[in-house]
C-alpha cells in the first residue's frame, strides 16, 4: 500500500542571491529610531548627538581634506590639458613673432643698403643723363677663368647686349662680356686684360686704365697717360674718357682717384696709381646703361630718374 507524502516542510537553506523576507517590526523599529534621533538632534548645542557629530568631525576632518588633495589633480586634468593646449598655441604664436622679429631686425641693414643703392642708381641715372637698368649680382666669376668678371640677373630679354657700361651708385663697375636671356657676364675694371679710358682732373688729360687682376684692399688701376709729359696731381678724380657711340664705355663715369704718381725713366713718362671709387668685394646692385626707349622685361630708370 502506497502512502502519501507527508507535505513538504519549508525549506532552511537558500539560494545564494535568495534575500530572506524582510520583518515589518523591524523596519518600525529602525523608522522609529530615527524620529528619534532626529528629535534629539534639534536640540542645537545642548544634543546629546554633539559630542559625537564634533568626534566625527575631528576624525573624519582631516580625510576629507586628505581626500580632496589626493583627487584634486585628477578632476583637473581635463582642464589642464586645455590649458596647456592653449598655451602651447600662444607659445608657437609668440616664437613665430620672436622669429620674424629677429629677421627683420638682422636683414634692417642689408635692407637699408639695397634702398641707398638703388637711391644712388636713381641719382646717377639723372646727374649722368643716361638711362639705366637694374640688375643684382648673382654670381662671381670661376677661379678657373683667371678673370675678373661677375654674373648679374639680367640678360636679353632685359635689353641688354654685349658691350654695354656697368655702374653702380659709386662709379664704373665693366663692361658686359656676354650676356643670355636671364643672366649677363660683367668684366670688371680691376680684370688684368680690362683697359679703359679715362681723364685726368681739370687738367682733362687722356690716358688709359689698366687693371691688375686683384679685387679687394689691393685691388688698384694703373693709369698711363697719352701725353708722357703730362704729371697728374695726386687725389685728382678720374673719370671715362668715353668711346665712339658709347660703347663700351660711355664718358664721364666716375672711375676712381689719384693716390701715387711715378716716373718711369726708361720710358721717360708719368705714370699714376688710381683707387676705384667701386668696392668690388662688395657689388650688388648695379645699373646698366642703355640707350633711351630700350624694350626691357623690367623697370628701366631714365635719365631724368623717373621708372618707365
Amino acid at each position: 500500500m502506497i502512502r502519501d507524502r507527508p507535505a513538504t516542510r519549508e525549506r532552511r537553506w537558500r539560494s545564494p542571491g535568495e534575500r530572506p523576507p524582510s520583518s515589518p517590526a523591524l523596519l518600525v523599529a529602525l523608522v522609529l529610531a530615527c524620529l528619534s534621533l532626529m528629535t534629539l538632534d534639534q536640540a542645537g548645542d545642548g544634543s546629546p548627538l554633539e559630542p559625537a557629530r564634533r568626534v566625527a568631525g575631528e576624525v573624519l576632518g582631516p580625510v576629507e581634506v586628505a581626500t580632496a588633495t589626493v583627487v584634486r589633480p585628477f578632476t583637473a586634468v581635463p582642464d589642464w590639458f586645455r590649458s596647456r593646449g592653449s598655451m602651447h598655441d600662444d607659445l608657437i604664436a609668440l616664437q613665430a613673432e620672436n622669429s620674424r622679429l629677429r629677421s627683420d631686425l638682422a636683414t634692417q641693414g642689408y635692407d637699408r643698403n639695397r634702398l641707398e643703392e638703388y637711391d644712388g642708381l636713381t641719382a646717377a641715372a639723372r646727374s649722368l643723363g643716361y638711362s639705366l637698368v637694374p640688375a643684382r649680382v648673382v654670381g662671381l666669376g670661376s677661379s678657373q677663368s683667371f678673370s675678373s668678371t661677375v654674373t648679374i640677373d639680367a640678360g636679353t630679354d632685359a635689353g641688354l647686349q654685349p658691350d654695354l657700361t656697368v655702374i653702380n651708385n659709386d662709379g664704373l663697375v665693366g663692361r658686359v662680356l656676354r650676356v643670355t636671356r636671364s643672366t649677363a657676364t660683367v668684366l670688371l675694371i680691376v680684370d688684368a686684360d680690362s683697359v679703359v679710358g679715362g681723364r685726368v682732373g681739370e687738367s682733362m688729360e687722356v690716358g688709359f686704365l689698366h687693371g691688375r687682376g686683384v679685387i679687394g684692399d689691393q685691388g688698384r688701376l694703373d693709369l698711363e697717360l697719352v701725353d708722357q709729359r703730362a704729371v697728374p696731381a695726386k687725389h685728382d678724380a678720374v673719370v671715362t674718357w668715353g668711346s665712339e657711340a658709347g660703347g663700351p664705355y660711355v664718358s664721364g663715369i666716375p672711375v676712381g682717384r689719384v693716390t701715387t704718381v711715378y716716373s718711369s725713366l726708361r720710358e721717360t713718362s708719368q705714370r699714376a696709381v688710381i683707387d676705384p671709387f667701386v668696392d668690388f668685394g662688395a657689388l650688388d646692385l648695379v645699373g646698366v646703361v642703355v640707350p633711351s626707349g630700350t624694350a626691357s622685361d623690367r623697370a628701366v630708370i631714365e635719365s631724368d630718374g623717373s621708372l618707365r
